[in-house]
C-alpha cells in the first residue's frame, strides 16, 4: 500500500511573523505624510500625492503600493483611493479616526516592547505606566487614541440598559475614565444621564476637555486621585471600568470590585470592558498578546477570563455576571448588585 506523505513543515509563517512589525510602522508613515488626508479630497496618483505631500515619489510608491495589499487602500489605473475602513478610521479629522495611535504605537509602545526580553527576565516593565506620575503623560495621549475601540461598546451598553427611553435620572460612575468615551456615549443617549467621572488628577483636565468636544461637559462631575483611594461617594445605577482591570491587576481589581459594589444602589448594574481569553489561557490571541503588553507597561497586569471576572463580582456583591455582545475586543461583562 502506497504511504502517504505528510505535508512537509515550512517556514512561511514564522517569515509572515518576522514582518510583523511593518504594518503598523507603515500605516504610521502614511499618517505622518498624510497620504490618507490628501486621498481623503479624492483619488490621486503617486506623483499628485508627492506634490501635495512633499514626500518622495519612491517612498510614497513604496508604502502606497503596500497599503493596497493591506486593503486600506485600492487601486484603479494609477489612481489610489481611501476604502471605507481607512476614510472611517485613518483621516485625522474624523471623529473616530485612529491615525494618532499608530505614531504614538511607534514612540511610546514599540519602544518598550524592544527591551522585552529583559522584562521576562526580570518580570518586571521597564517603566509601569499604571502608576500616576509616569503614567500620567502615557495615558493622556493614549485614551483620545483609542475612543474608536470603546465607543461601539459603550453605544451597546446604553441601548442593553435602554437609557434612550429612562424617565429618572440616571447616576453613572464611570471609573478610570480617560477621555470619558464610556459616560460620554451614554450621556449622550439620555439628558437624565448624570457621570461622575473618576481617574488621577493629572488625567482629569483630558477628560474635561473631550467632555466638552462632545457636548456633554455640563452633566460630568469630577473626582481625582488613585482608584482605591478616591472617595466615589454612592447611590449610582450604573458603573462602568472600561478596559481597567488588565492593568490594575488581580489583587487591586478585587478591592475595586467591592469598593464598587458599594458604591451602586442594589439593582444597580456594573459594565467591565476587558480584553478576555478563556480559561485555559489558549485563545484568543490578541488577549494573550494583551497580556504581554501588560507584562511589559504594568508591575502586576494581566487578561483574565470571564469566570475569573465572574468570580470576583460574586465575592464583592454582585450576581447574575453576565456577557453583552459589543463591538471591540471581547464581550462586555455584566452584573447586578445584590
Amino acid at each position: 500500500m502506497a504511504k502517504i506523505e505528510e505535508p512537509k513543515v515550512t517556514p512561511e509563517r514564522l517569515m509572515q511573523f518576522g514582518f510583523a512589525y511593518a504594518p503598523p510602522l507603515i500605516i504610521s508613515a502614511a499618517v505622518a505624510n498624510k497620504v490618507f488626508d490628501t486621498l481623503a479630497r479624492g483619488a490621486k496618483n503617486v506623483e499628485e500625492v508627492s506634490r501635495q505631500t512633499g514626500a518622495s515619489v519612491r517612498g510614497l510608491r513604496a508604502i502606497i503600493n503596500a497599503l493596497v495589499g493591506l486593503e486600506l487602500l485600492k487601486k484603479n489605473g494609477d489612481k489610489y483611493a481611501l476604502t471605507p475602513e481607512s476614510e472611517a478610521f485613518l483621516v485625522s479629522n474624523k471623529p473616530g479616526t485612529l491615525a494618532g495611535f499608530f505614531s504614538m504605537n511607534r514612540v511610546r509602545l514599540m519602544q518598550q516592547w524592544m527591551k522585552l526580553d529583559e522584562i521576562v527576565r526580570t518580570g518586571r516593565p521597564a517603566e509601569a505606566r499604571n502608576q500616576e506620575g509616569p503614567g500620567t503623560e502615557f495615558f493622556s495621549e493614549l485614551v483620545e487614541n483609542i475612543i474608536p475601540m470603546s465607543y461601539g461598546s459603550a453605544l451597546a451598553l446604553a441601548d442593553h440598559l435602554k437609557l434612550a427611553d429612562a424617565t429618572n435620572e440616571v447616576r453613572v460612575l464611570d471609573l478610570g475614565s480617560g477621555s470619558g468615551i464610556w459616560g460620554i456615549v451614554l450621556a449622550q443617549k439620555s439628558p437624565r444621564v448624570q457621570v461622575t467621572a473618576v481617574d488621577w488628577a493629572g488625567m482629569i483636565p483630558t477628560t474635561k476637555r473631550i467632555t466638552q468636544k462632545f457636548g456633554v461637559g455640563n452633566r460630568f462631575k469630577f473626582i481625582e486621585g488613585d482608584l482605591l483611594d478616591a472617595d466615589f461617594g454612592e447611590g449610582y445605577d450604573v458603573a462602568t471600568l472600561g478596559h481597567i482591570l488588565h492593568s490594575e491587576g488581580e489583587d487591586r481589581s478585587r478591592k475595586l470590585l467591592k469598593k464598587t459594589a458599594n458604591a451602586l444602589k442594589p439593582g444597580g448594574t456594573i459594565a467591565i470592558g476587558e480584553w478576555l481569553v478563556n480559561d485555559e489561557r489558549t485563545e484568543p490571541l490578541n488577549g494573550l498578546m494583551f497580556a504581554v503588553n501588560m507584562l511589559v507597561n504594568t508591575e502586576s497586569g494581566d487578561t483574565f477570563s470571564f469566570n475569573e471576572i465572574k468570580r470576583w463580582l460574586e465575592e464583592a456583591g454582585f450576581k447574575n455576571a453576565r456577557t453583552l455582545e459589543a463591538p471591540g475586543p471581547a464581550p462586555l461583562v455584566l452584573a447586578t448588585k445584590s
